[in-house]
């Protein structure tokens, strides 16, 4: 895109921001940073909308996409799909270093710390790119106050899904904010549903059966010390509800903390 474009876009959606890195991680996902609007202020987890601006003058499209770098971040990190006819995706995966990117200063969300009630333990449950607003708060200084011990799980279909994960649990002990905090508490417990990988399975059928606590070596879920975060589509969301009812745990919100909290706005 044109500096001319740029600055066009710029003056028709104030809301536009300028991509300064991507990075494409298969044939099927990718992650992009943006600047940062001046006016943008969130919590880790939450999400905001965003969009390309129009090549004329209809109403630019936008979707919602959890911001998947932490609240003090200089700028914006997301983590995506490719859908070959999407209607946003099958554009935004052609973006280069410089294009404009929309997004809105009005963030929102329920996978939020303020969310939950205090705990021993947190459980980070995520499928696919469901693992973007773990990826802020697990880069959050708060979180290594309220909790001992933090369980991220990543569910995919193939291995190579799981790259973006991998490289934010690499990354973590050199983090310049969290990497001492994060040494001795964050757990990764990768799992693959389509492909020969240890373990293999759906996140439910391994909380269902006990593995994911055997493997572990934790105590089932307890009301008493457990916390749980969900980011998945509709059918996790209500499996994994479900599971935590029997538990003896109660759902959470902004209003009225809980012990286990999911994001409903992208499980369709």
């Amino acid at each position: 895109m044109s500096s001319n474009n740029k600055d066009t876009s710029a003056r028709k959606f104030p809301d536009a921001q300028t991509v300064t890195a991507i990075k494409h991680w298969n044939d099927r996902l990718f992650s992009f940073r943006v600047t940062r609007p001046d006016s943008l202020r969130f919590r880790s987890g939450e999400f905001t909308m965003i969009g390309l601006p129009a090549n004329d003058d209809a109403r630019p499209l936008q979707r919602a996409y959890s911001i998947a770098s932490p609240s003090w971040d200089d700028e914006l990190e997301f983590y995506s799909i490719k859908v070959q006819n999407g209607p946003l995706t099958s554009r935004l995966k052609h973006i280069r270093v410089g294009d404009s990117i929309i997004v809105q200063s009005k963030p929102v969300g329920s996978l939020v710390l303020d969310a939950l009630l205090p705990g021993k333990r947190l459980y980070m449950i995520a499928t696919g790119t469901g693992v973007a607003p773990f990826a802020s708060l697990i880069r959050d200084p708060e979180l290594y106050q309220r909790f001992d011990e933090i369980i991220l799980t990543h569910t995919c279909r193939q291995i190579e899904e799981l790259g973006y994960s991998q490289q934010l649990i690499r990354n973590l002990p050199q983090d310049p904010l969290v990497g001492d905090d994060a040494e001795g508490k964050v757990r990764y417990y990768p799992s693959i549903t389509q492909e020969d990988f240890s373990p293999r399975g759906r996140i439910t059928n391994l909380m269902e059966s006990g593995q994911l606590f055997s493997d572990l070596n934790v105590p089932a879920l307890s009301p008493d010390t457990d916390r749980v975060m969900i980011c998945g589509s509709l059918g996790l969301n209500k499996d994994l509800k479900v599971i935590c009812e029997a538990a003896g745990l109660t759902e959470g919100s902004n209003s009225r903390p809980g012990s286990f909290v999911m994001e409903k706005a992208f499980a369709g």
